[in-house]
């Protein structure tokens, strides 16, 4: 038995993978539910799956407030607000390399979190966030549960940011894991999706007894698309916002 899932062109600006940058805005369309990342730090807002996954990474590396959200969802006018003094305080080489323009900020998903160490005084816009410790120990640990470490060093032409250690985007599992072993910017991870096609070749992963497939579908501009999938699989579909879908099926190996 299969499933039929429907998929409009809006449907693209939307989900876990969508690709927000310089190039690509967050699209008026977008739309996410909203949670308080921790009762402690209540102003701070996170989508709803990805707060519980860094609720779960929190417990499993014992963090007792030693590492602390400093930043999450950021509505457009926050965004120009944080843009604009920036560019007072501290000039504009300095803003270009480390804040998005409103409208192109990741925090605007709600799926972009900014992380530092527990301190008296914490940065805002560049928290302290190190190589070592407690702090590397999440960064192991997340990316098995759909975090990646957005800005890394080597990437800044390809990001067009530079290298932000704090800096944590949720994108979801496996494709956390396919990233790292890849080396894989989100940039560069939406284009090779791509040379997996709907009904041609898919990618598919084994972990365990699960079996993940992974595969790109084109948005059409004249008409709606349809998909067909497992009836009793689980499956994600996520818009990339540029010019198409990712699909996500996760089944047991004995189906």
């Amino acid at each position: 038995m299969m499933n039929t899932i429907t998929l409009t062109g809006k449907d693209i600006h939307t989900g876990p993978l969508v690709l927000v940058n310089a190039e690509h805005p967050v699209d008026s369309s977008y739309e996410t539910k909203l949670v308080s990342v921790e009762s402690d730090y209540a102003d701070i807002f996170l989508n709803q799956k990805a707060a519980t996954v860094l609720a779960n990474i929190f417990q499993n590396i014992d963090n007792e407030d030693f590492i602390v959200p400093v930043s999450g969802y950021r509505q457009k006018e926050e965004q120009k607000r944080i843009y604009e003094d920036s560019l007072k305080e501290n000039g504009s080489e300095f803003t270009d390399k480390y804040v998005s323009l409103p409208g192109h900020s990741e925090h605007q998903t709600g799926l972009a979190i900014d992380l530092g160490l527990n301190k008296n005084e914490i940065d805002f816009i560049c928290p302290d966030f190190p190589y070592e410790g407690i702090c590397q120990r999440f960064r192991k640990e997340a990316v098995k549960y759909g975090f990646i470490e957005r800005y890394q060093e080597g990437k800044e032409d390809i990001t067009k940011i530079a290298p932000e250690p704090w800096h944590f985007r949720y994108v979801g599992f496996p494709h956390s894991e396919i990233m790292r072993d890849k080396n894989l910017a989100l940039e560069e991870y939406v284009d090779y999706i791509r040379g997996f096609v709907y009904r041609k070749k898919h990618l598919r992963i084994q972990k365990g007894t699960q079996e993940m497939e992974v595969f790109y579908i084109p948005a059409s501009d004249e008409e709606d698309m349809t998909v067909t999938l497992p009836e009793y699989s689980a499956y994600q579909i996520s818009g990339n916002n540029v010019d198409g879908f990712i699909v996500t099926i996760w089944r047991r190996q004995h189906e």
